[in-house]
């Protein structure tokens, strides 16, 4: 543990996290008295802005795996990192555009308060399967990325508070576990809001103090003119072009189908709330992924030798010629801020599926709202007794999140949204095939010439579309702003 002396030096970080904790008591407090119904809990009611809700989606998909794991893969790839900058900003855009607008409407019509519930109305499933195969995949995907956000968090209390591993992730544990369980959807968008902000101001004061201690952002040119670093200005910078754009496609895509983002559709007000929430989310997630993506480039001039590029940025954030100690203790902050909007979502959406998808439909509870916040405990201690031993990096993890949720989702949300045809049995057929295709390309190691999303994307896609197209309707009509009035 941090001795007398790392307090004295480290005194900002006391007093923000002291701070930052009251805040988030407070947060499960008031979104413990304002639950008052099974609805609220899970949604929010359906009466939330697009302020807040925008801020909560940047919120939530901007984590650790930006902050430590996509800041520092630029160290390794290079200028065509940006790519994947750029595709999570256009993806954020097409998220609100084309999916938020009738989900909004369709989740409020139908009373749906989960994706697998959403998916087992709208394509008039006969029976469970549709509902538990869905709930499965979102609990394992959620798992998986709970798993790399420890991995993250703990690496980062590890690092700069001195303690070990397995510490730093029961305190991650701990403080997310407290405030998602007893608040629920308001406790968890009302905190993103503030961890949001956070997360701005953090991202943009990473990339002015390694800019700065680099030598100034126009020193980029030079690394072209370097032996050792002129390939990080080719398509082909320590990973074939195709590939990395697989990766930036997977870490992209499910911006339109992952239910910790797509979720917070459920929540919105009316059709304003879209259209001040479209605005919110991309201009928030610019900010945050072109403030945090070149840095691993600018770090060249400050490292060498790296291996392990989730420990760049912790480590920098202990260097006080890099960040004056003041401005280290408040990043510190401003990244558990990340973990947390990341956590608490992904925590509230696998708990909610847990118990509605899956455990109530074999056993239907007496108090689901209770079961509900069992479950946040339940899953929060699973993932971090993973994390431990994780099984892979938090890039590695994440993408592979990622993937799955686009080749099981992308089909039946994307598609489900904007053309009537469409089965139960067409989704069924789209998951089980993309995770076959997926699964089969990473064993072979077909991985490594040609990204596992590509594939696995177009078979899940050519699958629903043939027996859709061989199938009827399985609505007659769909919702209207009326049904919803």
């Amino acid at each position: 543990m941090p001795g007398a002396e790392w307090f004295q030096t480290h005194w900002v970080a006391v007093v923000l996290l002291a701070a930052y904790t009251a805040l988030m008591i407070y947060h499960a407090w008031v979104g413990k008295r304002e639950t008052r119904s099974l609805g609220d809990y899970y949604v929010g009611g359906r009466g939330m802005g697009g302020l807040l809700i925008g801020v909560s989606f940047f919120a939530t998909y901007a984590s650790t795996n930006s902050y430590i794991g996509h800041a520092g893969m630029g160290y390794a790839y290079g200028l065509p990192w940006l790519i994947m900058a750029a595709l999570i900003v256009v993806f954020t855009g097409l998220s609100w555009m084309v999916i938020a607008p009738r989900l909004r409407l369709f989740t409020a019509s139908w009373e749906s308060l989960t994706v697998p519930d959403y998916l087992e109305r709208r394509f008039a499933a006969q029976g469970p399967t549709l509902r538990v195969a869905s709930g499965v995949v979102i609990l394992v995907s959620s798992i998986l990325y709970l798993v790399a956000i420890y991995k993250g968090a703990g690496t980062l209390f590890e690092v700069f508070l001195g303690i070990d591993y397995s510490s730093a992730v029961l305190l991650t544990l701990l403080i997310v576990m407290g405030y998602t369980a007893i608040g629920g959807f308001v406790s968890v968008v009302r905190t993103d809001f503030l961890q949001g902000l956070l997360m701005i101001i953090g991202a943009v004061t990473i990339f002015v103090c390694i800019t700065s201690a680099a030598g100034g952002a126009d020193r980029l040119p030079e690394l072209a003119t370097r032996p050792d670093t002129a390939h990080l200005f080719t398509w082909n910078a320590g990973i074939p072009l195709v590939v990395l754009i697989g990766i930036a496609l997977s870490g992209s895509l499910k911006l339109l189908v992952d239910p910790r983002q797509v979720s917070r559709f459920y929540a919105l007000r009316d059709e304003r709330s879209v259209r001040t929430g479209f605005w919110v989310a991309v201009i928030g997630i610019a900010i945050i992924q072109f403030s945090l993506f070149p840095v691993g480039i600018y770090t060249r001039f400050l490292m060498d030798g790296v291996t392990d590029t989730d420990l760049i940025m912790p480590t920098l954030l202990n260097d006080p010629s890099v960040f004056p100690v003041w401005v280290a203790d408040f990043l510190l902050v401003a990244m558990i801020a990340a973990a947390m909007s990341s956590m608490d979502s992904v925590l509230l959406v696998a708990a909610t599926v847990f118990h509605r998808d899956l455990v109530g439909i074999v056993r239907p509870a007496t108090d689901p709202m209770s079961w509900t916040r069992w479950a946040v405990v339940g899953i929060a201690v699973v993932s971090a007794w993973i994390a431990l031993r994780p099984p892979g990096g938090i890039v590695e993890i994440t993408i592979f999140s990622g993937s799955l949720y686009a080749v099981c989702f992308l089909p039946a949300i994307l598609l489900g949204l904007h053309w009537r045809k469409g089965t139960a049995r067409a989704v069924l057929a789209s998951m089980l095939v993309g995770t076959v295709v997926l699964l089969a390309w990473l064993l072979t190691g077909l991985g490594d010439v040609l990204h596992e999303v590509f594939p696995a994307l177009a078979a899940s896609c050519l699958t629903y579309v043939i027996i859709a197209l061989n199938s009827p309707p399985a609505l007659d009509r769909w919702p209207t702003p009326a049904d919803q009035a």
